[in-house]
Formats: C-alpha cells, structure tokens, sequence
C-alpha cells in the first residue's frame, strides 16, 4: 500500500511541477507587466519603474525568475502580490477557505443526491422515472453554469428571502457569534444550490450508465434470480461492482466544482478565489494569478489522490499488482 501511494503522491508532484513551468512559459508570452502602464504616468519616472520591476525580479529572464519563485514557495510565500505588496500565501489563505466553504457541501450533496437517484433510473431502466431523470439531467446540461448563477441571482433579489451577494450581512459582522455563522451558512445556501445543480446531472447520468451495465451483468441477475431484496441487491452488490468508474469520476468532480466554484463566486461577490483571480488578471498580478491556478492544480491532486485511495480500498485487483 505504501509503495501505491508514494507512486501516486509523486506522480502528482511532477505533475504540479509541469503544470508550473506552463503557467510561467505562457505568463511570459503576454506582454506587458503589473507595471507597463506606471511607465504611461508622468509623475513616475522609468527610473522608478525599472527600480520596481528590479526589485521583484521582473527584469531577470525567465529560468531565473522560475527557480526564484520556487525559492519563495519552499519558504511558504508563493512569491510575491505587486498590488498588495504582501506574500501570496498570506493573501490568498482566507480566499482558499472561503472557496472550500462552497465546493466541500455542494461536492457532498451533489454524490449524495446523484448516487441514489442514478441507482434508482438504472433500476427503472426505459421507465417514466428513468425518463424524468434523463430529460431533466439532460435540459441542466444545456444551461451554462453562468446562467444558472444570474437565475438564482434574480430570485434572490425579486423574493428578497436571499441575500442578494456576499458572505456576512453587516448586522452580522457586529453581532458575531452564532448569529454570523448562522448568517454565512444562510448566504452560502444560494452559491452552493448552484454548484449542486452545475455538478448532479454528470455525476447522476454516470452513475445510471454504471449502474445499468452492471445490472445486466450475470452475477447480478443470479443474484436476482435468487430473490435477493431489490435494496441489498443495488447497495451491496451492484454499487460495489460499479465502483470503479464512479470513484474515477469523483477526482474529475473536484476539478469541474471548483472551476464552476470560481464563475460563481464572481457573480454573487462570495469572497473567494474566483474575484481574486479576475482583479489580478486584469492587474496583471502575476504572482497572484499563478497562486490560484496552482491551488486550484493542488484541489484535482488532492481529489485524485483520494480517488485512488478509495480505488485501493474498493478494487482487491489494485492490491495485488507488484
């Protein structure tokens, strides 16, 4: 087991290492930097500007600039914000948290929902209920998440029952408390109903596929055939044999909810990754820019890694390679 495990943690780490030479190849190849328009103000003068863009190493060529900002992440920075002038990390450490608050439940109730739901429309195979569950999985397929967000949005604002935007109300903030953690879990309800409803059709649609093909396999009907109770039958038979595939797609799922989390965000003003990412786009704050997306890199390794635990766990064929 130890040896399947460090195998995937360091295939995940050279992965997170390419993926970093990417970002620093690609963020090279856009002109300009955080500090290309001071050059158009007259009150700065270049030598001001050539002194910044010394100081933060911007003038050194791009290996250089590279193993610098590897350097600042083994001390824990992540380089350096131009705008905010402060250590990446330190910037973007309550953003994290706040991203998780929404892509942890909505990543939860999206499987606990789907899962049940798509063992149900496998078991009713070409019944009226599969065909629900397939017209209506289908129809949320085709709306952008985007949409989804601007709808939820407008019935927040039109029902007044939902705060329209934001993380805390600022009676909230000055109550503390349980008052503003009751306050956060009821402006989280809108984001997080979003992601649930972005991620369940994929999730439903490949757990009814699984479940169906493992349904029409022998062992299945012998065990039906021997009046095995349709419940024991899906939950400890035929789940388990569709395991694998479904436990593939939960690292997928942590990728799909976490980039969707990130749209979301924006459109609400949830205080999160995602307005981060966009200010510093556009601010052309690259250490910043390059921080997210390799947080974002860490949640899929995080997710794949558990994936394959639970792979170990569920497939004994894992178990006994060499």
């Amino acid at each position: 087991m130890i040896r399947y495990l460090l195998t995937r943690l360091g295939q995940s780490v050279l992965q997170l290492a390419g993926i970093s030479v990417i970002l620093f190849i690609l963020a090279s190849a856009v002109p300009g930097d955080y500090f290309s328009e001071a050059r158009l103000n007259p009150q700065i003068s270049p030598d001001t500007v050539a002194a910044l863009r010394a100081h933060y190493g911007l003038d050194q060529p791009l290996p250089v600039r590279y193993f610098r900002w590897l350097r600042s992440v083994a001390t824990g920075d992540l380089g350096h914000s131009f705008a905010y002038n402060m250590p990446v990390l330190s910037l973007l450490r309550p953003r994290v948290a706040h991203t998780l608050m929404l892509t942890l439940p909505a990543l939860v109730l999206s499987w606990m929902i789907a899962v049940p739901l798509g063992m149900l429309a496998a078991w009713r195979k070409g019944g009226w209920i599969d065909r629900l569950l397939s017209a209506g999985s289908s129809t949320l397929l085709a709306l952008p998440d985007l949409l989804l967000a601007l709808a939820v949005l407008m019935f927040a604002l039109h029902s007044g029952r939902f705060p329209v935007g934001g993380m805390n109300s600022e009676s909230a903030r000055d109550a503390g408390g349980w008052s503003l953690l009751a306050d956060t879990l009821w402006h989280m309800v809108l984001p997080v109903t979003v992601l649930v409803i972005g991620s369940l059709p994929s999730i439903l649609r490949h757990v009814r596929a699984s479940m169906a093909e493992v349904l029409e396999s022998s062992h299945i009907r012998a065990a039906r055939g021997h009046g095995v109770a349709p419940r024991t039958l899906l939950a400890r038979h035929a789940l388990r044999a569709a395991a694998n595939p479904l436990v593939s797609l939960f690292g997928l799922s942590v990728a799909a909810l976490l980039s969707t989390s990130l749209l979301v965000e924006v459109v609400v003003g949830w205080p999160g990754l995602g307005p981060m990412v966009v200010e510093a786009t556009l601010g052309r704050d690259l250490f910043v820019v390059i921080g997210v997306a390799m947080f974002s890199m860490v949640f899929l390794a995080i997710g794949n890694f558990l994936a394959d635990l639970l792979l170990y766990a569920a497939d004994p064929r894992i178990r006994v390679q060499p």
